[in-house]
This record gives C-alpha cells, sequence and structure tokens, in this order.
C-alpha cells in the first residue's frame, strides 16, 4: 500500500488502477445499429464533454472491446445517460449476451438511434475523430442532438470499484 508522500510508478498497473479508482466517473450506455438492423450497445465510464464550439464529447474505449469496432463502423451512436435507478439494467448491458438489447426497454431517438427508457439524458452522436491512446482509443465525437428525459434522479457513478449514487 502506498502513502500519500510516495509516487506511483506508471509501470505499475494495479496501483495506477487503485488510485485513479478514487476518482468517480459517469456511467453511460452507447446505443447504435449495424449494417444489418442489429442494436449494438457498449457501457463507458470515460464519457466527458470536450468542446462547447464545435460541440464534442469524447470517451476512451479499449482497443480489445468487441462493441466499438461496430459503433466505429456505424458512425452514428447515441450516448445514454444512465440513472442511479438502472443499476441493474447497466450491468445486464454489460453482459455479454448479443440480445442483452432486447430485453431493455427503450425507443428511438429523432436520429433513429436506440435509446434506454430512464435514462437521464441522451445524446445522439457522429464519430469526429479517433486518436490512439495506448490500451485505448480515444474518440471524439460531434453532437447532433440532445436532451433530458428525467430530472428525478441523481446519475449513476462508478467509483472505487463499485455503482454508487450521489449523496
Amino acid at each position: 500500500m502506498t502513502t500519500a508522500n510516495e509516487r506511483v510508478s506508471p509501470l505499475d498497473q494495479r496501483s495506477f488502477r487503485d488510485v485513479l479508482g478514487h476518482y468517480p466517473t459517469g456511467v453511460c450506455a452507447l446505443t447504435a445499429i449495424d449494417d444489418a438492423g442489429s442494436p449494438i450497445v457498449m457501457v463507458v465510464g470515460s464519457f466527458t464533454s470536450v468542446s462547447l464550439d464545435p460541440p464534442l464529447v469524447g470517451f476512451l474505449p479499449a482497443k480489445s472491446s468487441t462493441s466499438w469496432p461496430r459503433i466505429e463502423q456505424a458512425r452514428e451512436f447515441c450516448v445514454n445517460i444512465l440513472g442511479a435507478d438502472q443499476e441493474d439494467v447497466c450491468r445486464q448491458l454489460s453482459s455479454r449476451d448479443p440480445d442483452v438489447y432486447a430485453r431493455i426497454p427503450g425507443g428511438a431517438s429523432l436520429h433513429g438511434l436506440p435509446t434506454i427508457a430512464g435514462a437521464i439524458a441522451w445524446m445522439d452522436c457522429r464519430v469526429h475523430a479517433v486518436h490512439d491512446a495506448g490500451d485505448h482509443v480515444m474518440v471524439l465525437a460531434d453532437v447532433l442532438d440532445l436532451g433530458v428525459a428525467r430530472t428525478d434522479v441523481e446519475p449513476l457513478v462508478f467509483f472505487r470499484g463499485a455503482y454508487r449514487a450521489l449523496a
């Protein structure tokens, strides 16, 4: 265990993860439609706003992700910001079950992208750029449309290795 004054080597991956686990992240589900018309779902905890002018957002999927290449090929996707009451939905969406989206209530955005019922906000996006970032890629996306669906619940967050709700 490291103390507050010790420096962590960037080569120590476990310590790196442990330290960054002390920084909470929001939880979003990205949804898209592939060329065959099948829904694609990917849960991300690295989503962030990037620019107001032009409106850009970003996230960092692992290069090992099987969902990201399919979303990248689709080019457009919907970001569904999950609420604190959607931990079970998040866990279902994180499964490797290819038909998981069929069991999650949802609809379609104005751009025809899949949405998740109960999400607190959504954004329709288009891939703007993809950059190499170690064992991940950094994705920048143009925001095409967005909205708030619920104001009665706090966002789902991930902190110290567990899903949490804001106090």
